[in-house]
């Protein structure tokens, strides 16, 4: 008010000054209990702004006098509400950094400060008892936000991972179940709700809570539909064994549906197959698993679609495998493929040449025995015998480890579909629990015919293969290095050992592998 009362002064004093500067001042009388003024009305004009101005000032020199205590105390208040925020800011932070006593401490403090933010004293208090190890004290503060609307979500997620920390599953989910019924978004208490059913093996309620995360827009369409093609795995698993018609012909009604939102995902594609083949479609179990190779191959895959058909020559089958194969060329799975097509179709020079092109670097034990076959299949039982000791120690590959020992694909226990769920819905990608927990797979390494077993172990070619360095071949017959004559041993003692130095004769002639 006043800049205001200052800015029409100013423009006042600059009129008058015109007015008086064009030669006409004007005249202006004043009378009052007998006092009579005369002045020229630019003069009066500037008394009347100057008086005006002065009262303004005048008053709020007054009014600031007055409202002095109101001024101190609001300045009060301000101080007090830094050092809240201050305490607040503290607290927190003390919480972040594990700080229990200090955590409280502040806590208790910024609720003596705090005015205006009691939700924050609240969270901050269970907080720093849950840091303090106080879990009767977090608790209390979290039951005590549950009278506040604008808090209820705060204080059922602590009391839900309170009970989680307790191992009360029941009550965990019973507030998850409070939390996920007011908040259309809260996406912590259906991953809480989701991750409950998955572990008793709800698929069916599973799938509800996906769907009904899809519609509330808690997860992406993305996302939903890689979870509801696990989940329908899952579902026609729990099914497959069983001796009912009904059940086995609704789990192949999941497997086909769960292939129809993913036909990429190779644990629904084998199932599916595997059901259709049972149920005499071998035909359309086949064109998921070509349309599955060309945007994701498998092992578990080819196996099945080997095993499609069982009254077939080898020739016929290994040409059948060969096409799968070239429906992708470039991927790794594809080019061991030929390998084993060439195999089966008894063409070892065929499958010599595919072998070439595999990255023999770093191989596997899957890799070192198929190498090791291919060896034995042309012949070359040295080399063989060194794929197979290269094999003994080599890692096993993950997607080979989704077959156990009698060769099913993707037998897993209910916790690992489980897993399995959260994994591929989350990132797409598949998990390998039989690798994770170091079990037996299907075999990688072949075995050779009892012919070989009078090799030595320490032939040049297993310390080459040890120590990858150059696999040289061996002649059948290196003949037998010269070695000092071995004395007869004296009657009833120990019959001397051969000269470490002297070398054993190989068995000579090639040998053919199992």
């Amino acid at each position: 008010m006043t800049r205001v009362a200052f800015a029409l002064f100013l423009v006042a004093a600059v009129a008058v000054s015109v007015l008086a500067l064009t030669g006409e001042p004007g005249r202006a009388a004043l009378e009052w209990m007998g006092w009579r003024i005369e002045m020229t009305a630019a003069a009066a004009a500037l008394l009347t702004l100057f008086s005006a101005l002065l009262f303004t000032l005048v008053w709020r020199g007054v009014i600031w006098i007055v409202e002095a205590p109101r001024r101190a105390a609001r300045a009060r208040a301000e101080a007090k509400r830094k050092q809240a925020i201050e305490a607040l800011s503290r607290g927190f932070l003390a919480v972040a950094a594990g700080d229990g006593s200090e955590a409280r401490r502040l806590a208790q403090k910024s609720a003596e400060l705090a005015e205006d933010a009691p939700a924050l004293v609240r969270v901050l208090a269970a907080q720093a008892a849950e840091a303090a190890g106080d879990r009767g004290a977090a608790k209390s503060a979290y039951n005590a936000m549950l009278g506040f609307p604008e808090m209820r979500l705060a204080g059922l997620r602590g009391l839900m991972q309170a009970a989680q920390a307790e191992g009360d599953k029941l009550t965990a989910v019973r507030h998850a179940e409070t939390a996920y019924g007011l908040a259309r978004t809260a996406r912590w208490a259906w991953r809480a709700l989701l991750e409950a059913r998955l572990e008793v093996g709800d698929w069916a309620a599973a799938l509800d809570l996906v769907q009904g995360a899809l519609e509330r827009k808690i997860v992406s369409p993305v996302v939903a539909e890689r979870s509801r093609a696990a989940l329908l795995a899952a579902s026609a698993a729990s099914l497959e064994e069983s001796a009912d018609p009904k059940a086995r012909a609704q789990a192949l009604d999941f497997a086909t549906q769960s292939v129809k939102l993913k036909p990429d995902f190779a644990p629904g594609v084998a199932m599916a197959a595997r059901l259709l083949a049972d149920d005499g479609k071998a035909a359309k179990a086949g064109q998921l698993i070509e349309s599955a190779w060309k945007a994701e191959p498998h092992p578990a895959l080819w196996l099945a679609y080997r095993d499609l058909k069982t009254n077939e020559l080898p020739k016929a089958r290994a040409q059948r495998l060969a096409a799968l194969a070239a429906l992708k060329p470039e991927a790794r799975e594809s080019r061991m493929l030929r390998v084993e097509s060439a195999l089966i179709g008894g063409d070892p020079i065929a499958a010599r040449a595919a072998a070439r092109l595999l990255d023999q670097d770093a191989p596997t034990a899957r890799f070192a025995g198929l190498m090791a076959r291919v060896a034995a299949a042309n012949g070359e039982a040295d080399e063989a015998r060194a794929w197979i000791a290269r094999g003994i120690d080599a890692p096993q590959e993950p997607d080979w480890s989704d077959l156990d020992p009698e060769g099913r694909a993707f037998a897993y226990q209910r916790e690992d579909w489980a897993r399995l769920v959260g994994s591929y819905g989350e990132t797409g990608q598949l998990i390998h629990p039989r690798h994770e927990r170091r079990e037996r797979t299907m075999n990688d390494l072949p075995e050779l015919p009892s012919a070989y077993s009078d090799y030595a172990e320490s032939t040049p070619f297993i310390r080459a293969a040890e120590t990858g360095g150059a696999m040289m071949p061996i002649p059948d017959d290196p003949g037998v290095f010269d070695a000092p004559p071995i004395p007869d041993p004296p009657e009833g003692g120990p019959a001397p050992r051969r000269n470490s130095g002297a070398r054993r004769r190989l068995a000579s002639g090639s040998r053919a592998a199992k």
